[in-house]
């Protein structure tokens, strides 16, 4: 591996999570040799203070790390606005960049897994995005890691190469697609992704990474993900900004290295229909279906009580 790429790690107001998230980043391998700067956004409203506080005085303890830089601002700029900020400044200064927020918890292998893709695949153009998070897939019909379109946003890396190629006008993405794109951008109209570009032009969400991934598709680019998920993401307890109550995405974590990784540069065909079926029949039939709402709709209210 070349020199490994800098940590961003956007952080808010849950002072747990972050706790933890810092906590399983630490045992990573490669944590003592790698540089890492924690974003800090500002508080939203006054009642939300005192968590901000929590976690930055959290983050200004943090060590494990070759370096750790926190920068902190005063003013509240929204994941999307902080994650969009904070990638540009650190592939500015390095030219590639892994990216976590403050609900995610890794395997000790997660940053070597990132390294050296971002090292394997630096010179390919078509390779824009690595993931480490991947669905609960039978990883056992799959190999350690493959080529597939869309970009996961729990645990991520890349280029400069690559990041230049990033769309925010959503008006500039939106009129890229016909039936056609809208389709292929859907993983064959299985999962909400051409909804969720049109809820941002609503204004009914704020997400940098339908963005990112729309901006990766329109310029026909691929993603590496692991067949086993290397990330799990802990935020779906209704703590979380843009997540809800659920279980659907919960994953094992590979408790074993990537060493093994596409050399033919496609998206892997085996890889994809095994995506597609996971998305086809993830919330399960009407009876899951009802109890999973009643059981999000439960949790929601007494969590605000």
């Amino acid at each position: 591996m070349q020199n490994l790429a800098p940590i961003a790690l956007f952080v808010y107001n849950r002072p747990q999570h972050t706790e933890r998230t810092l906590k399983f980043l630490q045992q990573n391998d490669l944590a003592a040799e790698s540089h890492l700067y924690i974003f800090s956004d500002g508080a939203k409203t006054v009642r939300e203070e005192e968590n901000v506080a929590a976690v930055r005085k959290i983050i200004n303890k943090t060590k494990g790390f070759k370096s750790v830089k926190v920068i902190e601002r005063k003013d509240n700029a929204g994941l999307a606005n902080s994650v969009i900020a904070g990638v540009t400044r650190l592939i500015e200064e390095y030219d590639q960049v892994i990216v976590f927020e403050d609900d995610l918890v890794t395997s000790p292998h997660t940053l070597h897994y990132f390294n050296e893709a971002l090292t394997r695949y630096s010179e390919e153009e078509k390779v824009m995005h690595i993931g480490a998070y991947m669905y609960p897939l039978k990883a056992e019909e799959l190999p350690q890691s493959f080529f597939y379109r869309a970009a996961t946003s729990w645990g991520w890396a890349t280029w400069g190469r690559a990041w230049k190629n990033f769309e925010p006008n959503i008006d500039v993405l939106l009129k890229q697609f016909d039936k056609r794109k809208k389709a292929a951008f859907s993983i064959d109209n299985k999962m909400n992704f051409w909804k969720q570009m049109q809820e941002f032009k609503k204004g009914k969400n704020n997400s940098w990474a339908i963005r990112w991934y729309a901006s990766i598709f329109l310029k026909g680019g691929l993603t590496l993900n692991p067949s086993q998920s290397l990330v799990n993401n802990i935020g779906h307890d209704g703590t979380g900004v843009h997540s809800g109550i659920n279980d659907i995405y919960n994953v094992i974590i590979n408790p074993k290295p990537i060493v093994e990784f596409p050399t033919v540069i496609a998206e892997d065909a085996t890889a994809y229909k095994a995506i597609k079926s996971f998305l086809t029949k993830r919330k399960g039939n009407m009876v899951t279906r009802v109890r999973r709402f009643v059981k999000e709709k439960l949790a929601q209210y007494f969590s605000k009580k």
